[in-house]
């Protein structure tokens, strides 16, 4: 299976977050979207970085709450993995647990086209093992 069938399946709308803005910022949009990562782009298509609940854990424990009115740019990760709709999503998933992170943006042509979380992943796998056991039990059954 490719990212971009996953990326029909669930859409393409991605949460950024501008690099000045607030951490307390990011936790609403993080709560209001009820998901666990966001891009850090100024214009919606380019990444600078990626921020996760994780991140904002760890520079909590590390410094303290004052970390809340700090800006996204301070506790975010520059070395961003991408993936491409074309890429496979076993690789994906090798990538993402090798590696131990949970949401890869996905871009195309140099612009971002949609993110990935190791539950989409999970789900594409679970969804191709349904598919291949139906067509087992089809194949018995004839």
């Amino acid at each position: 299976m490719l990212i971009g069938t996953i990326l029909r399946n669930k859409g393409s709308a991605v949460t950024t977050v501008a690099p000045v803005a607030t951490v307390r910022e990011l936790l609403g949009k993080l709560a209001d979207h009820n998901i666990g990562a966001v891009v850090v782009s100024t214009d919606g298509t380019t990444i600078q970085g990626i921020v996760s609940e994780r991140d904002v854990v760890r520079r909590l424990h590390d410094r303290g709450p004052e970390i809340l009115d700090a800006p996204v740019s301070s506790i975010m990760t520059t070395e961003v993995r991408t993936a491409g709709p074309g890429d496979n999503v076993d690789e994906l998933r090798r990538t993402m647990t090798t590696h131990r992170f949970r949401h890869m943006p996905v871009v195309e042509n140099g612009r971002l086209v949609g993110i990935v979380s190791i539950g989409d992943v999970v789900k594409s796998a679970i969804e191709e093992l349904e598919t291949e056991k139906a067509s087992l039990v089809d194949y018995l059954h004839r």
